[in-house]
């Protein structure tokens, strides 16, 4: 019992600890783009997705599939446990060692394909992550596998804090010295790479402190399947990220289509650069909406592997329909309260209102991502893991055909419209395919209504708000941040209480999630006779 209450306190900090480094991952560019501008965040965010493709994998896949591949061989000698630890880690190496070379060496030619041949210097610097990859997944899967949750959870933090830190720290330093773009952009590039290499030397200690090194086990040979082991990781790490890299993988699309195709139409790089820069701010606030649907899928998947393996099936079906619905109903609250209050927003974060409703649109894809986020989960825990992938990777392919000629008809904001089409057929897709693997009805007509009444509330006392405060014209980024938070208030209580009082959960239903007793409490309340 004391083993079970440990374990679950170490899931419970791991959760909190993934939250913390998302929401920081997002609050650190609100400065940084205010330190470096339009055209410094562009810079950044140009080569930021392939450092993150790698961060991704490592904490999202990689240490996942060492941690149930190990796990599953705690039963078998020790030697064996070794001799598969080694091959393990000998083979990140090997293929961490190619990537390398691959990346660095196409670092220039990747440049020029972005249209910018600056951005060479920060893709090699970038490169320097993918030798934390060995280390950092096979350490971080051990500790999973064993339990040690807690360990894994309080490197996340350490990992975060000191690349923000550095990012923060360096850029502001550059900035008020040499005051070079490039050169902030190679100092972000080094702040993130940095937290990585801080990890992976925390790890190192604490692993030869506990005598579990990889450099302290038994050289002995012991024959195993060398082939079935490492494409079992390959394919279990891929699978398990594949929804965490989406987003990523999209970016980096949109750092090789957006800028290359607007420069053709607009007569100055700079502005092209400028104009780029503005739409990535959609990225962190995607973050954000992201944030709900995360605790969500962190919280309810493992009850749901769990209700399976007991065969509860009506269980498992309840803890299905609870996440599906949560995560749509939050995603789309986030989603359209985004939408509503992003003049204001956009102006009190990053010191201007321009393309506001281009991010507006940009944060459509919070609810396509929200429902991905969680249905892979889902199926996951099922058991389901090639069909998914296929389904993102399809996704993926059409992101890639459309962006170009949709950003060539529609200027920037086509490069949105294309992110959101392709995350409407990847989502659409994977509710189609849960369905027919467990035949259940993720929602009622009655859930729909109320999700579109408590939207419709919202939209309209926020909207009514809006157009009354647009005679004021108050252009102030301290006045755009008041009325941020006035109406983020307002329009997340109406929100809220239209849920509550139409009762779109049951009490039990809402004690399953997150903070969901404070809503359970305040349903009754409103419900009472």
């Amino acid at each position: 019992m004391t083993k079970i209450k440990g374990y679950a306190k170490g899931v419970a900090l791991l959760t909190m600890a993934a939250l913390f480094v998302k929401v920081l991952s997002m609050v650190y560019r609100v400065p940084f783009q205010n330190l470096v501008g339009d055209q410094g965040f562009f810079i950044y965010q140009q080569v930021y997705p392939f450092v993150a493709v790698f961060m991704t994998w490592t904490s999202s896949g990689l240490a996942i599939a060492v941690s149930k591949m190990i796990a599953d061989e705690l039963g078998q000698p020790l030697k064996r446990q070794q001799a598969i630890s080694q091959l393990l880690y000998r083979a990140l190496w090997v293929f961490s060692i190619l990537l390398f070379i691959g990346m660095y060496s196409a670092s220039d030619f990747f440049a020029r394909a972005m249209g910018d041949e600056q951005l060479g210097f920060l893709l090699k610097i970038g490169s320097l992550v993918i030798f934390t990859v060995p280390t950092l997944s096979m350490y971080k899967g051990k500790l999973q596998a064993h339990g040690n949750l807690q360990t894994v959870a309080v490197m996340q933090v350490i990992e975060q804090v000191v690349r923000v830190t550095v990012i923060l720290g360096g850029t502001a330093y550059v900035m008020a010295t040499s005051q070079s773009l490039y050169t902030a952009g190679a100092v972000a590039v080094l702040g993130t790479v940095s937290g990585e290499w801080i990890g992976v030397l925390l790890l190192m200690l604490y692993m030869r402190k506990k005598r579990q090194s990889i450099y302290l086990l038994n050289k002995e040979n012991t024959v195993v399947r060398k082939r079935e082991f490492l494409k079992k990781m390959l394919v279990v790490s891929i699978s398990a990220s594949m929804s965490s890299l989406l987003l990523i993988f999209f970016q980096i699309v949109d750092a090789f289509t957006v800028f290359d195709t607007l420069v053709q139409y607009i007569e100055q790089p700079i502005d092209a650069m400028k104009e780029k820069g503005i739409y990535d701010r959609g990225q962190p606030l995607v973050q954000v909406g992201l944030v709900i649907a995360t605790s969500f899928s962190m919280a309810i998947v493992p009850m749901i592997a769990s209700a399976m393996k007991k065969r509860k099936g009506e269980q498992m079906r309840q803890l299905i329909r609870v996440t599906f619905q949560a995560t749509l109903l939050f995603g789309v609250a986030a989603t359209v309260g985004l939408m509503l209050v992003m003049p204001y927003l956009n102006k009190a974060l990053f010191e201007t209102a321009d393309l506001s409703d281009v991010l507006s649109v940009y944060v459509i894809q919070i609810i396509m991502l929200s429902m991905i986020m969680a249905i892979t989960a889902i199926l996951q825990g099922l058991g389901y893991r090639k069909g998914p992938t296929y389904i993102l990777a399809i996704s993926l392919l059409i992101k890639i055909l459309i962006t170009k000629p949709f950003v060539h008809y529609f200027g920037i904001v086509g490069a949105a419209w294309s992110s959101n089409l392709a995350l409407i057929v990847g989502a659409c897709s994977l509710v189609y395919y849960l369905k027919k693997k467990q035949d259940i009805q993720l929602a009622s007509r009655l859930f729909y209504q109320i999700t579109g009444y408590a939207t419709v509330c919202m939209v309209f006392v926020v909207g009514g708000i809006r157009i009354f405060d647009e005679i004021l014209a108050i252009d102030s980024r301290l006045y755009a941040a008041i009325m941020m938070l006035f109406l983020v208030i307002i329009g997340g209580s109406i929100f809220i209480l239209c849920i509550t009082r139409y009762r779109i959960f049951t009490v039990k239903e809402w004690l399953l999630l997150p903070l969901g007793s404070k809503m359970a409490a305040l349903q009754l309340f409103l419900n009472r006779k």
